[in-house]
């Protein structure tokens, strides 16, 4: 991975005016003390590689640009080649930010470069843990993993005696889903007996690991379907619009549907998606979970993505 080294730290009091380099910016969780673009939104702090200004320079046959002059916080040496996404975070002795957003609304208003060049290969990025950054000073890039958990509760799948068809379901229409979103993503798939313990014995492990839980399985009203009591006792917080409209839109053709005590909700870190056992039930309530997941992901992040 490239070597990313900060050039220049620029700031300037006013939002839509270009910055200025300064000797050192100091970080708090509002953003750059002393800078327009402080406060407690997403955009607190702007990156810009050196690239981008040579290739908006070559382009345009235009003249030499000082640091901060395209509205960069932070001029980069490095940056170009990665290919970043919201959540990647860099780091730089005691100080973290995190990418919010990547590129922004064109404005074109405005007349200063930076109007046309952040729109399009700017990163936003916010605090995370504050401190001091200046021109020499080192960022070490963290890409953003999502973590997928899939577990399938059912006594006889996991004894072998019946094939899991239900979580391999859920693990492919994830995988199509993250793959749009451009996002890094890892899935992983459990099949467990129905046992209240090992699921409770898991989902306290996995709430703190992962992004996102789907389990499948267990949501009837058999004396082993324990899925929705052990979910929900470990609940932070419940998102019930999600599953009752599933219930109540599949349930008017097929009644069956009614029955399913699937719940959803935020586990720590994680959000967690309690769906029935069945192919034709998981790509039911796929279809409608997929449509709100990845604005969920936003909320959960304290993210504005509108």
């Amino acid at each position: 991975m490239a070597e990313i080294v900060i050039l220049s730290v620029n700031k300037s009091e006013k939002r839509g005016t270009s910055k200025y380099p300064t000797e050192e910016i100091q970080l708090d969780m509002n953003g750059i003390v002393g800078d327009g673009h402080a406060g407690k939104w997403n955009r607190q702090i702007s990156l810009l590689d050196i690239s981008h200004v040579e290739h908006f320079r070559k382009l345009t046959s235009s003249r030499e640009f000082k640091y901060g002059e395209f509205s960069e916080n932070i001029t980069l040496k490095g940056l170009g080649s990665l290919e970043i996404n919201r959540f990647d975070k860099f780091s730089s002795g005691n100080v973290e930010i995190e990418v919010t957003q990547t590129g922004k609304p064109f404005h074109s208003k405005f007349k200063d470069a930076g109007n046309y060049v952040m729109p399009k290969t700017g990163v936003f990025c916010r605090v995370v843990r504050p401190g001091i950054l200046k021109a020499s000073d080192k960022f070490t890039y963290h890409p953003k993993t999502f973590k997928i958990l899939v577990i399938t509760l059912s006594d006889r799948a996991s004894t072998g005696e019946y094939e899991d068809r239900s979580g391999p379901r859920i693990r492919e229409l994830s995988d199509i889903f993250f793959a749009k979103t451009g996002w890094r993503f890892k899935i992983t798939n459990e099949v467990i007996p129905d046992d209240a313990k090992v699921l409770e014995g898991i989902l306290k492990k996995a709430k703190e690991e992962n992004d996102v839980i789907f389990t499948t399985g267990g949501t009837g009203i058999g004396p082993r379907d324990i899925t929705p009591e052990v979910v929900k006792a470990l609940l932070d917080k419940e998102i019930p619009g999600v599953m009752e409209m599933i219930r109540l839109k599949y349930g008017i053709e097929k009644p069956n549907a009614l029955l399913s005590r699937g719940i959803a909700g935020v586990m720590g870190k994680s959000l967690i998606y309690s769906l029935p056992g069945s192919v034709r039930a998981v790509n039911d309530y796929m279809t409608e979970i997929l449509k709100t997941l990845e604005h969920l992901i936003y909320m959960q992040h304290g993210i504005d993505a509108h």
